[in-house]
């Protein structure tokens, strides 16, 4: 049985305490009827949130990862390790774990990481793994892209900003609320409801992206749109929205990315550029 490994990014809580007073009642058990049991120990690398945590720490003495260099930062994520990987070791101990501490792992060893090297090359081989176009976190201050599971999601209270945005060929315009506003030069649609009266008609029409110079982008009808929401007119930026990169994907549309990675405007946000 192989134990969930904790992450070396601290000290265990209580929700430690009881994974482990749960499967050490489940070793304990099998092997008093008998059963060979082994429980295997260890502790996980944990990736971005450990580098997180030691950048927290060296921002504190006044330095950062990119200051110092990969192989500096890297010794001193290891130093890390080892401090609180000992750690946790030593609490997993006290509360009386019956592991195999002969056996302790660490997913980042040579031995675990060369297996997982090894599944990677075996599942790519078998083509269920593939490089492809898809919409990531990415954090400007890493320099790296973040997983789903290390994002942390809340509700904030944040400003609609109204604008319009000319039809082409008419004098027509349509209000668009949006909160993020430095997006609006990677717009490749908008979108509306299909059942929204109010815009049925323009289903199909260009509008003109305001800022843009005149370019021009379609309208489509889709019903992930909230009518009650803002003016019922979406914006669409399928590079700096997931939402909007599944809609995109619905409709065939162009994928713009108007940002470098550190989060200043790129050139294809034209005189925006640097911002």
């Amino acid at each position: 049985m192989s134990m969930p490994p904790p992450n070396v990014t601290g000290k265990l809580h209580m929700g430690h305490a009881m994974f482990a007073t749960l499967e050490d009642i489940m070793a304990r058990y099998a092997r008093a009827r008998g059963r060979p049991t082994l429980w295997l120990p260890g502790t996980d690398h944990a990736g971005i949130a450990t580098q997180m945590v030691v950048e927290k720490m060296l921002a504190k003495e006044g330095k950062s990862r990119l200051g110092m260099g990969r192989e500096a930062f890297e010794e001193k994520v290891w130093e890390w390790k080892r401090e609180y990987g000992s750690s946790i070791t030593g609490q997993l101990r006290s509360l009386g774990a019956s592991c195999d501490w002969s056996r302790e792992a660490f997913t980042l060893s040579d031995q675990l990481s060369s297996a997982v090297n090894e599944a990677f090359s075996r599942l790519h081989d078998k083509g269920l793994i593939y490089r492809g176009s898809y919409m990531v976190n990415w954090s400007p201050s890493l320099q790296t892209a973040v997983s789903d599971l290390e994002v942390e999601f809340s509700e904030e209270q944040a400003e609609l900003f109204f604008f319009r945005y000319p039809i082409a060929g008419g004098d027509e315009s349509v209000p668009v609320a949006t909160t993020r506003p430095e997006t609006i030069l990677g717009d490749t649609a908008l979108c509306v409801n299909p059942e929204d009266e109010r815009y049925r008609h323009l289903v199909g029409k260009e509008a003109v992206v305001p800022m843009s110079g005149g370019r021009r982008i379609p309208i489509v009808a889709d019903e992930y749109v909230d009518m009650e929401f803002g003016t019922g007119c979406l914006k669409i930026t399928p590079g700096h929205d997931s939402n909007d990169y599944e809609i995109g994907k619905r409709f065939g549309l162009e994928t713009l990315n108007i940002m470098n990675k550190d989060a200043t405007m790129n050139a294809a946000a034209g005189r925006y550029a640097g911002m």
